[in-house]
């Protein structure tokens, strides 16, 4: 029995090795390829095999391509597993985009509490951004949350000065709402520290943030784009 279970064991470590070098020649091969074939599709980061049987994903960044195992097709598009229903490339992507919330530098944000203030919620949002401003209105109907806002002016210089008048204000979530729910003049003059806002802009791109409202949950998903007040409550319910 124990020389059975021996070479039981010994016959799974081989063909663990033997598929390990077939998988590694696969993504040399891909690789290879790929860089020869199509240059401008940049440093390859990973190659993983997908849940589709001979189709491999091929990761450069944060963008997701899906090959046969000699490079010799391409697609750049939504893996979709159709029994299930699940868009798996928008799964993957959320989880490559995903920012870890506890590690967020929240002294470079200011907070605006509702009720009881548990539930958590970060936005990434510039002043002069319409989108945000019809998504802050929404928002208001949400309670029982503290939200976290990290001014991030990126639409030019205007959104640079109104982000300093308002993180030099006196009650900062006030002079916010004002401006974004109220249509109200910024006032001040901007005259303060203002470092947090150039960390903020540094700790966007570092995250990829590339437009506004972007928001970020406690499970680390990041949602762009001004949606409703009711998709809010759904995804804080999901990040508990």
């Amino acid at each position: 029995m124990k020389s059975t279970t021996s070479l039981a064991r010994t016959a799974l470590a081989l063909a663990l090795a033997l598929a390990a070098s077939v998988a590694g020649a696969q993504e040399a091969t891909i690789r290879k390829n790929l860089s020869e074939r199509l240059p401008m599709m940049g440093t390859i980061d990973e190659v993983t095999k997908s849940p589709m049987p001979g189709i491999f994903e091929v990761r450069v960044g944060t963008d997701l391509y899906y090959t046969d195992a000699d490079g010799s097709y391409v697609l750049h598009g939504q893996l979709v597993d159709a029994k299930q229903r699940r868009n798996l490339t928008e799964e993957r992507i959320a989880k490559l985009t995903a920012i870890d919330f506890d590690k967020l530098p929240t002294k470079d944000a200011f907070q605006i509490v509702r009720g009881n203030g548990k539930r958590k919620l970060a936005l990434f949002e510039d002043p002069n951004c319409g989108y945000c401003k019809r998504f802050e209105r929404d928002l208001q109907k949400v309670d029982n949350v503290t939200i976290h806002v990290f001014l991030y002016p990126i639409l030019g210089p205007d959104s640079a000065k109104k982000s300093e008048q308002l993180w030099c204000a006196k009650d900062r979530a006030k002079a916010w709402q004002d401006h974004m729910v109220r249509d109200l003049p910024i006032k001040g003059d901007g005259s303060c520290d203002t470092q947090a806002l150039a960390r903020n802009v540094e700790l966007g791109r570092r995250h990829q943030v590339t437009g506004t409202p972007t928001l970020v949950f406690p499970d680390g998903r990041r949602v762009p784009g001004a949606i409703g007040a009711a998709d809010v409550e759904k995804l804080l319910a999901e990040a508990k």
